[in-house]
């Protein structure tokens, strides 16, 4: 039987999960999993159920949409695999890790394509039988460079894109064609360290953690909503190098998990944040 994920997006109010709960009853649907939060500020409800039954998406949506204030987000989404493209640059550790997983069946994802402006990664990426490309920048300006990259990946539809260290900043254009749809990892030395080098540079500052931030890519450099992160400790034995692999350890888990959570559809943007459930 087919499972579907009802995602809602609301003003809060008295009796909304009974009146949900009462159309799915209704038209023979059995609620698997339910999550909610209310936000004690904006007064928003969010809720993720996972369902299943004969699903009739537009009935079941019509319904809904009645029972619910007017300005309610609804989204019922079949639990599948997402089709994915990578985009990366020269560096391999996070998007090995990804496609090591991918590889291992640890990822609901159907990964389409790895797009990189370099050639550095095509014979790892061709080894777990993927398509690999290379839309150089070379002799291109920036808006020349992105419209084939958007061009290129227009061709696969993918519902995600991932930044696997894709090493260029991207317009607003790039971001307006692909809203919500872009997940970025960095490092979490950011403002503080800015350059080349960040890790040598909290060498030299005594820095004592280690950080990665994965988020929404918007129109702020690094500073889109924050859907997953986390820390490891580091102290004044360890060398600007083992830093910098604790660092790329981070990034590569922390990626994987912001990652797996758009492919279940658990992340709303609220704001400038998100709410996971």
């Amino acid at each position: 039987m087919k499972e579907y994920i009802l995602l809602i997006d609301t003003t809060d109010d008295k009796g909304l999960v009974y009146n949900i709960s009462k159309v799915l009853f209704a038209n023979h649907l059995n609620i698997e999993q339910n999550s909610e939060y209310v936000d004690p500020e904006t007064k928003k409800f969010f809720m993720r159920t996972v369902i299943t039954g004969d699903v009739k998406k537009t009935i079941l949506l019509k319904e809904l949409q009645e029972v619910l204030p007017a300005n309610s987000t609804i989204k019922l989404n079949e639990k599948q695999n997402k089709d994915v493209v990578i985009l990366a640059t020269k560096e391999s550790h996070v998007l090995g890790d990804l496609l090591i997983r991918y590889f291992d069946g640890d990822l609901n994802a159907n990964i389409k394509a790895v797009i990189a402006n370099h050639e550095h990664l095509g014979d790892l990426v061709e080894k777990f039988g993927i398509p690999f490309y290379c839309v150089s920048a070379e002799g291109l300006n920036r808006e020349e460079h992105e419209a084939k990259l958007i061009e290129k990946i227009q061709e696969f539809e993918p519902e995600l894109i991932v930044l696997a260290k894709y090493m260029r900043i991207l317009t607003p254009n790039f971001v307006k064609t692909f809203p919500k749809k872009v997940l970025n990892i960095h490092h979490s030395f950011l403002p503080a360290f800015i350059g080349a080098n960040p890790y040598k540079q909290a060498y030299e500052r005594g820095v004592k953690i280690i950080g990665a931030t994965a988020h929404y890519v918007t129109d702020d450099l690094d500073e889109g909503p924050i859907i997953a992160q986390d820390v490891v400790r580091v102290d004044h034995t360890y060398s600007w190098q083992q830093m910098r692999n604790a660092g790329r350890n981070v990034e590569k888990v922390v990626l994987y998990n912001a990652f797996q959570l758009l492919l279940d559809d658990k992340v709303f943007v609220h704001k400038n944040k998100t709410v996971v459930l």
